[in-house]
């Protein structure tokens, strides 16, 4: 038999069942590590690793040295913890690394001071694990002599597990792999390509949202794109800035003046008219601190990896949704200004980001989900004849949207860069050398003007090489001969032979 020690120990003794464990202890007589299907690792624990009192603080030790930090989960049970046990434990060993961790922790998730008597002795630890966890920059609390490298404040604070997936991918030299890129096409070539990547990542970031934009509003998020990464960061992601990105990509009669001051959720319609709710926003009352502290994690990741950053800007953006619209949108524009703010994407480039979620839509929804149905299943809400909803329990939740846990959201973005980079580019730089080749072939068989080459290429593309029949009256000043000459060099110069 075996007892739940640790976070799931404090999570059943408290009551929290709101909080979802990406890691779960239990005591028994035997050391084993299990994976479930959905990624949780369930760990059992022998005697040895037994807390030598049933308690709360003993419980609290045992989460920090062996499972994965929770910080909505520590803040709820330090507000259940009474001061009285908790400073009789730190004074007990004030040079202990535990101590001084839960003592920061406290004071930082809650707002209130420690009043200890004894200076903190000891060199400073770190408060987070590098091996286990990305980490941002250092700032030092004398109080307690601990390093915070979290990535971001009490406000707003994800967390990023170090996983082998994740590390894996990180270690892939993405701007190594756009350099060999630039040597292997021809200057021209590469203008195309990105020139026509800039309106299919337009057209993709729209068509996610089942959303067809007129030509203006493409011209304006082709626009918008190209700026990415020119902003300061902080300016960038202030409301003034952000609202004015939001104005440029809708429809102007939904153009905003602010971040939302109402409950937003997202939902769908079926078709018995009752509708299905996919994830429930921040009140509207966290929602400036949220960005705030938004800002605050961009300054704290300065040295941390531009593909952990975009992720955690582009999806903290999104799951904050401070707008009533554009937020998907904003979201993808984000990644795109992180990756060349940061100097991993060079100024000018565009990796199709949003073509390649949309060809892999199952992978971009679930890791949307992956952080939007938990909550689903904690919170309550009631909705009014307007349709409008409001959050009943929102002490319980709150904590959910301050703290995420961003891992999957890291690892899926850095996957897609890492796809976009050796798979899609290469393909369609390969795709417009063939177009450049097959055009000048064209017109040595035949010279016609740049307008009927382009639509009947477009025609044998979509037609596996051959001209439809219900086409050739398009081109009727055109031999037959010289059609199946034309079709023949589409075969051979795009293999399909």
């Amino acid at each position: 038999m075996s007892n739940a020690a640790g976070n799931l120990w404090l999570k059943e003794h408290f009551n929290l069942k709101q909080y979802n464990l990406s890691h779960q202890s239990y005591l028994g007589n035997y050391d084993k590590i299990e994976v479930s299907a959905s990624g949780q690792v369930v760990r059992f624990f022998g005697p040895k690793y037994a807390p030598k009192k049933n308690t709360a603080i003993e419980h609290l030790e045992f989460a920090l040295k062996y499972d994965d930090i929770n910080l909505g989960l520590l803040k709820d049970v330090f507000i259940n913890l009474p001061k009285k046990d908790l400073i009789p434990y730190i004074m007990s060993s004030p040079s202990g690394k535990y101590g001084r961790k839960i003592g920061y922790l406290y004071e930082l998730l809650t707002h209130e001071q420690l009043l200890i008597k004894n200076e903190i002795t000891g060199n400073y630890i770190d408060l987070l694990d590098t091996q286990k966890y990305i980490t941002g920059t250092v700032i030092k609390n004398v109080k307690w002599k601990v390093n915070d490298n979290l990535l971001g404040n009490r406000d707003y604070c994800p967390i990023v597990r170090r996983t082998k997936a994740l590390d894996e991918l990180l270690s892939t030299d993405i701007k190594k792999q756009i350099q060999k890129l630039e040597k292997k096409y021809t200057p021209q070539v590469f203008r195309r390509a990105i020139s026509f990547l800039y309106t299919k990542e337009t057209r993709s970031s729209f068509e996610i949202e089942r959303e067809t934009p007129s030509p203006d509003r493409m011209e304006r998020f082709i626009s918008l794109l190209q700026k990415a990464g020119r902003e300061d960061s902080l300016e960038m992601l202030s409301e003034k800035s952000l609202t004015a990105y939001q104005n440029i990509i809708v429809d102007s009669r939904f153009a905003i003046k602010g971040f939302r001051d109402f409950q937003n959720y997202i939902g769908e319609n079926l078709p018995n008219f009752l509708e299905r709710i996919h994830y429930i926003c921040p009140p509207p009352e966290i929602v400036n601190s949220l960005m705030l502290g938004l800002q605050d994690c961009v300054n704290k990741t300065n040295s941390t990896s531009p593909l952990v950053r975009a992720s955690l800007v582009s999806f903290g953006f999104v799951f904050i949704h401070p707008f009533e619209d554009g937020n998907g949108r904003l979201h993808r524009f984000l990644i795109h200004d992180m990756l060349v703010r940061d100097g991993l994407v060079p100024n000018g480039l565009i990796v199709p980001v949003s073509a390649h979620m949309l060809n892999n839509m199952k992978d971009y929804d679930k890791t949307l989900e992956n952080y939007s149905k938990p909550i689903l299943h904690h919170i309550l809400y009631k909705k009014n004849e307007s349709g409008e909803i409001s959050i009943t329990n929102e002490d319980e939740v709150v904590a959910y949207y301050r703290y995420p846990d961003l891992t999957e959201q890291c690892i899926y973005l850095a996957q897609t860069v890492n796809d976009c980079i050796i798979e899609d580019m290469p393909n369609e730089l390969d795709f417009v050398k063939m177009y450049d080749e097959l055009k000048a072939e064209i017109k040595n068989v035949v010279d016609m003007p740049d307008k009927m080459v382009n639509q009947l290429i477009m025609f044998l593309h979509q037609n596996k090489g051959l001209l439809p029949k219900r086409r050739r009256k398009d081109f009727s000043k055109l031999l037959d001969e010289e059609i199946r000459e034309i079709e023949k060099l589409y075969q051979e110069i795009f293999e399909l032979e």
